[in-house]
């Protein structure tokens, strides 16, 4: 056996063991990598994993991170979720599949302020659950279309994982973010078809039918979906007209918050340190992860297992097309045991040689990354949207999985069309470059 192979071997069975055994993440990536580095790399691992974990903690692109997410937290506690069904359900009430549309394009607004999927799911679902039901909508679809539609917030910008992406890869994190806006509507527009399709093929699981409103009346009911709205617009505005950078637009995001809290009258010394705290301890966690994954990265790199795999790839002489399935398949099978930031940082010492090798454009690369780590939040067992659910309803993890399988194809389906058209990726980025 060759020197990398064994290499490779000593490095998977490290991270399973380590991560099977409970092993916090980010102590999990840089063991291993000390692993590597200690038997096939002869040179001193201390002063190279100092300096890459410092290099990789002040990235510029990561000053963004923990803005976005303090922006997600204060909205999350500012009465969000109460002015999104009162909002949207006006506008949806009549369409087949009447509120059930509240858990699509709820979650997809609250995508664009959360940039997280389980915040985005936890926080829709805490309202709209108990609103349908009361009106007796069928319980398979009200939890399966939640927890497909709460993972737009990984793909809606400003989306956390982008971020991340952006830093692994050394990508603009202003054109992924922009990349992120067709595929994202898509996405939605998918969701709500299969539901209206599936209302009109079972019209007794629809829910009490509610009476009509007038425009006036959904324009009044609107306006308290406004504010958020001109929020998204004015953070994904600012990044797509070159005004602001992602760092610059989060900060806008912030102020913008704290408004929204103020008019709410949410807004409490209580309320804003709580959103700090829990902003920090998830920014920390997030950067502890990259800091370590950097420093398994260049144990890997110095291992030379990369340019091995890069290599192996081109003689198998595998099209664009095979080498993304074969991907699908290896991310969805580590979405059953890792979250997605998770994935992202752990394959991307590998997986990132490989589409560059292939001549893939990178920030496509990203977006479909995300959506098969989309896929990963509603995978068994360690799907987080699942788990959320699961608290929430008291359901079980395989039932609200088998409930959300229709929703997982979807996201698989829109993986092949951003694949035979991928100017629905790049066609947003291009413009704002021109």
């Amino acid at each position: 056996m060759s020197p990398i192979l064994i290499a490779t071997l000593v490095l998977a069975l490290s991270l399973l063991v380590l991560l099977g055994s409970g092993v916090w993440i980010a102590i999990s990536l840089l063991a291993s990598g000390i692993i590597v580095f200690t038997f096939f790399v002869p040179l001193d691992a201390g002063s190279i994993l100092a300096s890459t974990m410092w290099d990789s903690s002040w990235n510029w692109a990561l000053t963004a991170l923990p803005l976005f997410v303090w922006m997600g937290e204060i909205l999350m506690r500012s009465g969000l979720s109460s002015s999104l069904f009162r909002g949207l359900a006006p506008w949806v009430a009549r369409l087949p599949g009447g509120l059930m549309h509240v858990n699509v394009i709820g979650c997809g607004v609250m995508a664009a302020v959360s940039g997280s999927s389980a915040v985005t799911c936890a926080t829709v679902g805490r309202m709209s659950i108990p609103e349908l039901r009361a009106r007796n909508y069928d319980a398979r679809m009200m939890v399966g279309s939640l927890a497909g539609a709460g993972t737009f917030g990984l793909l809606i910008p400003p989306s956390i994982i982008m971020i991340v992406y952006g830093v692994v890869a050394q990508q603009s994190v202003a054109r992924l973010f922009i990349a992120g806006i067709v595929p994202g509507l898509l996405l939605i527009v998918l969701f709500s078809s299969y539901i209206a399709v599936w209302s009109l093929l079972n019209p007794t699981k629809c829910g009490d039918i509610p009476p009509r409103t007038s425009l006036l009346e959904k324009l009044h009911a609107s306006r308290e979906l406004l504010p958020v709205v001109a929020l998204v617009i004015a953070i994904i505005g600012s990044i797509y007209g070159g005004f602001a950078t992602p760092t610059e637009a989060a900060a806008i995001g912030i102020l913008g918050a704290l408004i929204l809290a103020f008019l709410n009258r949410t807004l409490s010394r209580t309320m804003f340190v709580d959103s700090i705290l829990a902003a920090t301890r998830i920014s920390c966690m997030i950067a502890f992860i990259i800091a370590c994954a950097a420093c398994l990265s260049i144990a890997v790199g110095f291992a030379d297992i990369p340019r091995a795999a890069a290599g192996w790839v081109q003689t198998m002489d595998l099209s664009p097309g095979a080498l993304i399935i074969v991907l699908t398949i290896f991310f969805l099978i580590l979405g059953c045991f890792l979250e997605g930031i998770s994935i992202l940082v752990l394959s991307s010492a590998v997986v990132l040689p490989m589409i560059d090798a292939a001549g893939i454009d990178p920030v496509w690369f990203g977006i479909y990354a995300v959506i098969v780590i989309e896929c990963a939040q509603i995978t068994p067992p360690v799907g987080f949207n699942l788990i959320v659910l699961k608290s929430m309803t008291g359901r079980g993890i395989g039932e609200i999985a088998a409930a959300t399988f229709p929703f997982l194809c979807l996201l698989l389906f829109a993986i092949v069309l951003i694949f035979l058209f991928p100017s629905i990726v790049t066609f947003l980025p291009d413009l704002m470059l021109n």
